[in-house]
């Protein structure tokens, strides 16, 4: 089974309105190699380590979960409880929670 980060990588970028080189160069990676490692990333054939997809959510500004959620709509689940605040995210939790019993 494929991993969902690639095309999540690619689709975050795009919608942050950010190029490969504009993304890699806000990561620190040099102008000259910042646009072939982002693809290199988006198309798989790299895989970035943790600690930099970690840096490449908040440049996003997305959960770095988002990147690893196999399901879409859980993936876009976790866009929309991360833009909320922990209080928020803890009262939408007891109430799913609730809703379960």
């Amino acid at each position: 089974m494929e991993t969902p980060t690639p095309s999540r990588l690619k689709s975050a970028r795009k919608a942050a309105g950010l190029t490969q080189q504009q993304l890699g160069m806000a990561l620190g990676m040099e102008p000259n190699t910042a646009s072939a490692r982002m693809n290199q990333y988006e198309k798989g054939k790299h895989a970035p380590d943790f600690l930099t997809m970690k840096r490449i959510a908040k440049e996003l500004d997305v959960p770095v979960a988002y990147f690893y959620c196999e399901e879409d709509t859980l993936a876009e689940l976790i866009c929309v409880l991360g833009t909320l605040t922990e209080k928020q995210q803890k009262k939408l939790l007891g109430i799913l929670a609730e809703k379960q019993d």
